[in-house]
Parts: structure tokens; sequence; C-alpha cells
């Protein structure tokens, strides 16, 4: 007969049922709210230095990637450690499901996970006793628990791996067995500390297409990054620096916030003052800026309702149109407009 220890190691073959995601029950003790997380003038001050994170205010919905943006000590950390119940706020709330962080209860804390920046597991055990291990401590029984541990190692495709010693597996494949040992217990909300870090591009974008899939099933995803092209990946970002709050919004509100409004580039075959005159008359233009002599880039509020009234009063001065094409700046740009324009960064 195989001792416990024995039967613990051992990954079974055999097929194993598809797994639905959980029914939650919501019962008086657990109150419906829209939001899953919510920081209300959160302030956090460690002895009598400086704040590191300055009266933030935000809400994440329930099924929603929520991205926390922004440079190297900037307060993405500390901002997730308060909503985890590590830290307490200096001042302000910060709740989760509607309970302050600080406070919540084992029961409540197993509708939730955290990812880790840096690997935690264990490099002597198997990919396969590391993620048996991580669903022993959420609680789940020997029995119940196996299923769900093929369904996240199939996820992040280390199913095939599972016989493996962490010690024995790539910095990608340690991530990848990370994020499932995060996932086994089925949690409601998610947090991931810079999930991508220090991974290849290729491994990072299919990390993002786990997190997307994830979502669509109803998990919320709370996830920190200083790769600004990640923001593009989420439903709402709140951009960080030096501890406040510089934007929050969807990708494309934020973009509209930075540049004033929707963005069109024209090509003729020469942009002259008179041209430039007729276009800043054209209603819904906000502003010209003139690239070179044959382009020039237009802020419009609506590109839809502006690009008829632009083509119509070029046509009616008989100029020619070489091109019109919407311009969508990069995340990147945005980023670094926003940092330009934060007063704090410019007197440093």
């Amino acid at each position: 007969m195989k001792t416990e220890t024995e039967v613990v190691g051992e990954a079974t073959d055999s097929p194993l049922p598809s797994i639905e995601p959980p029914v939650i029950e919501v019962t008086s003790a657990a109150p419906v709210v829209e939001h899953v997380l919510k920081m209300q003038n959160v302030t956090k001050q460690f002895g009598k230095n400086e704040p590191v994170v300055k009266d933030l205010s935000f809400e994440v919905a329930r099924g929603q990637i929520f991205c926390l943006l922004g440079p190297s000590g900037s307060g993405k950390s500390t901002t997730m450690r308060i909503l985890t119940g590590t830290y307490q706020p200096t001042e302000g709330k910060s709740t989760v499901f509607g309970v302050v962080s600080h406070r919540m209860n084992q029961t409540l804390r197993e509708r939730l996970s955290y990812m880790p920046q840096q690997f935690v597991l264990f490099p002597e055990l198997s990919v396969y006793q590391n993620i048996n291990f991580m669903a022993s401590v959420y609680g789940m029984s020997w029995f119940s628990r196996r299923p769900y541990i093929r369904e996240a190692l199939e996820l992040v495709e280390l199913w095939d791996a599972r016989r493996k010693l962490a010690s024995q597996l790539s910095g990608g494949m340690r991530r990848r067995l990370a994020l499932a040992c995060a996932l086994v217990h089925q949690p409601e909300l998610i947090f991931m500390d810079e999930p991508t870090a220090g991974i290849d591009p290729v491994l990072r974008a299919r990390f993002w297409e786990h997190f997307e899939a994830m979502r669509d099933k109803g998990l919320t995803i709370f996830v920190t990054t200083q790769y600004v092209t990640e923001a593009d990946y989420c439903d709402m970002v709140a951009i960080l620096n030096q501890g406040r709050l510089l934007a929050l919004g969807t990708p494309e509100e934020i973009r509209q916030q930075v540049t004033g409004g929707e963005i069109i580039d024209l090509t003729l075959n020469e942009v002259t003052r008179p041209i430039v005159q007729i276009l800043r008359e054209v209603p819904g233009v906000l502003k010209t800026k003139r690239v070179s002599d044959e382009s020039i880039r237009l802020t419009v509020t609506n590109s839809g309702e502006s690009l008829p009234q632009i083509v119509s009063a070029l046509q009616q001065n008989e100029v020619e149109i070489v091109s019109i094409t919407p311009y969508r700046p990069t995340f990147d740009e945005i980023f670094v407009q926003l940092m330009e324009q934060d007063p704090v960064e410019a007197k440093s």
C-alpha cells in the first residue's frame, strides 16, 4: 500500500471530468457589491518619511483587468499590500469585497489569490508536488483538488512537465507554475505583482492571453506592471508617479485625456499657411501640428464627425488630399507625455 506522501507526489494520467467555474452563493454575510476593490483617499506613510502613497482613490469592478502602472518606486507594491491587508493605511480606507482590507477573515481570503513577482515555491519539489502543496494550503481536499490541479497546469501548458523538478524549469516556466499555483483553488480575485517581469515578449503575450481568458470567465485581476505597452490589454488603468494618481480610466480615455482628443494624420501635396488656417476653422478641430512639408496632424473632438467636414473644407478650396489616416499613439508615448506634464516631475 502506498503512503499518503507517495500518492501526493504522483500524478494520474486517467481522464478527468471537465471543470465548470464554481457557483458563488451570496449570503447576507457576503453582501453583493459592484466593486471588488475600493480605495478611498488612501495615504501610507512609514514613520516620519515622505508618504509612499498619497490620497489614492479608485474602484475595481467585478470581472475586470485593472492595471496599476508606474515606474519603480511609484508606490505600486505598497498599494497592492494595502489592498491585500498586509499594510494598514495611515489615512483613508481600503476594502475588498466590501470588507476593510486588513480585517479580512480566512473565509474571505480564500476567495482571492496572490502571485508574487519573485519565485517562492520549492525548487526540490516537482511541478505537480508544488501545485499540490499550494492546493492543500488553500484547504482543498486531496480527492477534490486533483482535477483542478490538472486544469490549472493545462491552462499554463505545464501538464506534460508535471514531473519535472522546479529547479529544472526555465524562468518562464517558473512564472507559469506560479500562475497555476495562484489559480488552482479557483479564486474570484487575483493579485499579480509584475507577473511578466523578466520574460520574453512571446511568453509575455501568451500570459496576457491567459489573463484575458480568465477575465472572460469572470475572474477579477489586479495587476501591476512597468511595461507601459501592457496597459492596452487592460480594461482600466491607473497610472502612479511618486505615490500619486496621475490618470485613471480605460486606455482610450487616458489617451484622449493626454492628447486632448482624437488624432488624424493628413497628407497633402503641400501644407501651406492658408491650408492650416482653413483646417483650424473646421468645427471640432482643436489643434494642428505641422509634421512635414506634406503632412499635418490634427487633434479633433470626434474623428467620425470631423472627418467629413475636413474633407469638405479642403475640397471647397481645391486642396488635393493624398491620404487621411487616424493616428493612435502608443501607450509609451502617452506615458511619456503624462510624466512630462506632471508638475512634480517637472520640478525634480
